[in-house]
Formats: structure tokens, C-alpha cells, sequence
């Protein structure tokens, strides 16, 4: 019995679907089930350390002490968790934006480059910890230093890695688009920006956890709402059971964070070989 068109249509696509599914779910059981045994290991090491040392718990509180604390109160976390991601995120997209403004103008003119490039290595080589304060008074207890502490951190390497990528051209493509007499904004339409996405996300995995570390250190001189805070006093108070969940926290939404760059990163780059696994 032969199915009709629009049916074999469906029911083709249906079995493509299923195939995707099966596949991604492979996938993602090859990547999480080492890394749950790894972490499972760690624990169990941490744990059997503190009780066979009787480690008192405002030196190091065990995994099951820190485990209570966040089941005693999962909202305290959770909601100081999002201011502090609110800062970073923001802070990423305005240091994101001016790296990649600034680094499409040096990728035009050399001397831009040798102009702009000696500023930008001041600012990376500035201490984040010695500036939080004055922009703490500069722009007050609130959101603002988390965002400028958070671009600072990410604009370098964002920077660097887009007009690398910017100048990474095939030269026999660039010599064909020249030789169509293509405008340098077709040029870097057509060629310049799709050849330094690799590397931009490249820098996007690395400076995505790097902006909740801005925000945290911001929020230590701050004291506004936020993880950065609610560590600070928990150190202060000796409560390293809510540091440590504190910390837990922010290693959540930092791999998160790199999990939700490195599946954009596959789902816009499939045609590249840095998304392709080749082992």
C-alpha cells in the first residue's frame, strides 16, 4: 500500500526530526554524564576530607552543609543570582559592542590600529580590583559600576579576537571581491565579518564568565543586591556554608551561561570546522 504524496512528505520529515533528537540527545549525554561523574568524584573527595578531619564548618563547610543552606532557602540565591546576572549581561553587551565598534575601525586603517590598540592594552592592564572603589563613588551603590566593571573585563579579549578575525580573510576571495570592484563595506559584509565570527565566539565563551566575575567584584564594593554581596557578609559572618552556595551559585550560571554560547555558537557556525567534531 503506497502512501499518498503529502503524507510520505510527513511522515519523512517526521523521521528526520526523530533522527535530530536521537542524535542531539547523544550528544548531550556524551558531554554531561563524564562531566556529572567527574563533579561526583570531587564531592564525594570533599566530603569524606571534612568528616575524617573534622573540619570545622566556617573554615570548610562540606558539600551536604552547603547542599541544606541552599535547600533552606533557594530564593535568596536564585533572586541575588539574577541581579547579579542582570550587571554582568549587560555589562557584556555594552563591552561586546564598543570592542567590536572599535575593532571593525581598526580593521580599516593601520593607523587607527596604532592609535586605538596602545589605549585599549591600558585599560586591560588596569587593576579591576583597584578601580571598583572609585566607580563605586563615581556612580553610586546601584547597577552602573557592575556594568562598567563587567565591560572592562570583557572588552579586551572580544576586542583582539574580532579584528583578528577581521584581517583573517582568504586573500583569493578578498582578491575576487576586489577585482568585482566590491565597496569596502560589501567587503567586510560579505567576507570580513563572517570569517571573524569563529573567533568572536571564541572570545564570547571566554569573556561571557568573566563578565559574572566583574559584576561580583563590583558588588563586593558596592553592597548592592546581588551574589558578590551575599558572599561578602556570609564571610564576614563566618557563614561558609552560604559563601560556598553562594560560589555554587555563580559556577552554575557561569556554565550555563558558556553552554548557552557554545549552542548558539553551533547552531549559527555549522559550516565551520571549529563547531564540526572531526575525532
Amino acid at each position: 500500500m503506497t502512501l499518498p504524496v503529502a503524507q510520505e512528505r510527513v511522515w519523512i520529515e517526521a523521521q528526520a526530526v526523530g533522527r535530530t533528537r536521537k542524535r542531539w540527545l547523544r550528544e548531550l549525554l556524551a558531554n554531561v554524564i563524564p562531566a556529572a561523574i567527574g563533579l561526583a568524584a570531587v564531592l564525594a573527595v570533599w566530603e569524606a576530607w571534612v568528616r575524617l578531619r573534622d573540619v570545622k564548618p566556617y573554615i570548610v563547610p562540606s558539600p551536604s552543609r552547603v547542599a541544606e543552606r541552599l535547600y533552606a532557602d533557594p530564593w535568596l540565591f536564585a533572586e541575588e543570582g539574577l541581579k547579579t546576572l542582570e550587571g554582568a549581561m549587560l555589562g557584556f553587551l555594552v563591552g561586546a559592542g564598543v570592542a567590536f565598534a572599535l575593532a571593525t575601525v581598526m580593521a580599516q586603517s593601520r593607523f587607527l590600529e596604532r592609535s586605538i590598540f596602545p589605549l585599549a592594552i591600558l585599560v586591560k592592564v588596569t587593576p579591576i580590583v583597584a578601580v571598583a572603589p572609585l566607580l563605586t563613588i563615581w556612580f553610586g551603590f546601584g547597577l552602573m559600576p557592575k556594568v562598567f566593571i563587567a565591560a572592562l573585563i570583557v572588552f579586551f579579549p572580544i576586542m583582539v579576537n574580532a579584528l583578528v578575525g577581521f584581517r583573517s580573510v582568504n586573500p583569493n576571495a578578498l582578491a575576487l571581491l576586489e577585482s568585482l570592484a566590491a565597496s569596502r563595506s560589501e567587503v567586510f559584509l560579505r567576507l570580513r565579518l563572517p570569517s571573524s565570527l569563529p573567533y568572536v565566539f571564541a572570545a564570547f565563551r571566554v569573556s561571557i564568565p568573566l563578565s559574572v566575575i566583574g559584576a561580583v567584584v563590583a558588588e563586593w564594593f558596592s553592597g548592592d543586591r546581588g551574589l558578590g554581596s551575599v558572599i561578602y557578609i556570609a564571610n564576614n559572618n563566618l557563614d561558609m556554608a552560604t559563601a560556598f552556595g553562594g560560589v555554587f551559585t555563580l559556577a552554575i550560571i557561569g556554565v550555563g551561561l558558556f553552554l548557552l554560547t557554545s549552542a548558539l555558537e553551533r547552531r549559527l557556525l555549522f559550516w565551520h570546522e571549529s563547531t564540526l567534531d572531526v575525532r
